[in-house]
């Protein structure tokens, strides 16, 4: 039976060994609970720094938590689990922050798009205007014949590896709630 993750359950890392080695807790995500922890932390930032995406995670508190792009998911969070994670990137807009563009795209937890509420929640209660969704949906499955992870693209639900059928449902870690 597939595991499905509902909105609200948390992801557990599900990478590479060798990435969640380098979890420390001074290279964590920096937490953004308020507009006023958005401007000091991007305060701090280049022009070229804010131009890029960044990593970010939804602790298991719904906290925001954001480091540069080549961040590992799982050293943003702390090596713990998570209700989302991806990519964001910002503009300024007079009076305050927007999120541009916002993703999924996280292959050490490989959130599903079902956790966009804890996203659009989190950044509600940091005071930073966001998108409806998802503005890039990155749709993860794993293989049930060969195990390995698949991105599906354009509904098209066949592993890229073994040409087995994939599953409509969310699967990645098969011990999620």
């Amino acid at each position: 039976m597939a595991s499905v993750n509902l909105p609200g359950s948390s992801y557990r890392y599900v990478g590479p060994p060798d990435l969640r080695a380098l979890v420390r807790p001074e290279a964590e995500g920096r937490s953004i609970r308020s507009a006023t922890d958005f401007d000091d932390w991007a305060s701090a930032l280049t022009e070229a720094d804010l131009a890029e995406p960044f990593t970010f995670v939804i602790d298991s508190a719904g906290v925001l938590r954001l480091a540069p792009r080549r961040s590992e998911h799982v050293v943003c969070a702390g090596g713990g689990p998570v209700l989302s994670a991806g990519e964001m990137s910002f503009r300024k807009e007079p009076g305050r922050w927007v999120v541009g563009e916002v993703s999924n795209q996280s292959t050490g937890y490989c959130p599903d798009v079902s956790s966009w509420p804890a996203v659009a929640k989190a950044l509600d209660a940091a005071g930073i205007e966001r998108p409806w969704g998802f503005t890039h949906e990155v749709v993860f499955r794993r293989c049930p014949a060969c195990g390995e992870l698949n991105i599906v693209r354009e509904e098209h639900f066949v592993c890229v590896f073994c040409d087995e059928e994939l599953p409509r449902e969310w699967n990645v870690d098969g011990a999620a709630r």
